[in-house]
C-alpha cells in the first residue's frame, strides 16, 4: 500500500516537525501543533490522489476531488478553528487558504510517485530528471 511506503512515511514525519517548528518559531494566531498533524495527514492522504486525478484527466472524479482538496485545504481548518478560536480564523482564513493550498500541491506532487525510493531513484536515472 502507498502510504505505508518507508519513504513516503519519513517525508511525512518530516514534514510534521517542520510544521510543530514553525509553530513555535511564528507564534501565528492560527497555527499550532492539532491543526498542523490534521492538515499534513489529511495533505498525505488526499493530495497524491487529488493530483493523479488531474495528471489523468478522470473528470468524473473532479467533484469529489475538489472536496478532498478543500476539506484538506480549508475545510478542516475553518471547523478547528470555528470552535478553537473563532477570532483567529477571522483573522487568518485567507492567509492561510493560499499557503495551505501551496503546500498541499507540493505534498502532492512529492508523493505522487507510485514505487519505492530505489524505484524512483532508477526512474529519475533512465529519465535523466
Amino acid at each position: 500500500m502507498e502510504y505505508l511506503r518507508p519513504w513516503k512515511l519519513i517525508t511525512l514525519a518530516i514534514g510534521m516537525a517542520l510544521l510543530i517548528a514553525g509553530s513555535f518559531y511564528y507564534q501565528a494566531p492560527d497555527w499550532d501543533i492539532p491543526i498542523s498533524l490534521i492538515m499534513a495527514i489529511l495533505a498525505y492522504l488526499t493530495a497524491p490522489w487529488s493530483l493523479r486525478v488531474l495528471i489523468e484527466r478522470r473528470w468524473k472524479l473532479f467533484p469529489a476531488m475538489l472536496l478532498a482538496t478543500w476539506f484538506s485545504v480549508d475545510g478542516s481548518y475553518w471547523i478547528y478553528w470555528h470552535y478553537t478560536n473563532p477570532v483567529a480564523l477571522d483573522m487568518m482564513r485567507e492567509a492561510n487558504f493560499f499557503a495551505s493550498l501551496s503546500l498541499y500541491g507540493i505534498c502532492g506532487v512529492v508523493w505522487l510517485y507510485r514505487g519505492s525510493l530505489r524505484e524512483f531513484v532508477k526512474d529519475a536515472w533512465r529519465f535523466n530528471i
